[in-house]
């Protein structure tokens, strides 16, 4: 697991200035802009990891994953 994750065309990562924000970018990291702006449900996120067509996320409020084609921007906690 990790705080980047590289979803092909795009890199994806927990915002190093605030842990509930996701950004990603398209130009290898040279420029990132926000993708998830976090939400009180899903709380700081910890960890990423790429599991094949989801995306997990180990955040302060558990185990939360999204679909690959969401890119990130959308997250349902895994029971």
């Amino acid at each position: 697991m990790g705080t980047m994750l590289n979803l092909g065309k795009e890199l994806l990562r927990i915002d190093p200035n605030d842990s509930r924000k996701l950004q990603y970018s398209r130009n290898g990291g040279r420029g990132w802009m926000t993708r998830y702006p976090g939400h009180s449900s899903t709380g700081d996120f910890q960890d990423l990891a790429d599991n094949g067509n989801e995306i997990l996320a180990t955040t302060s409020r558990g185990l939360f994953y999204a679909k690959k084609s969401t890119g990130g921007s959308a997250w349902t906690r895994r029971s």
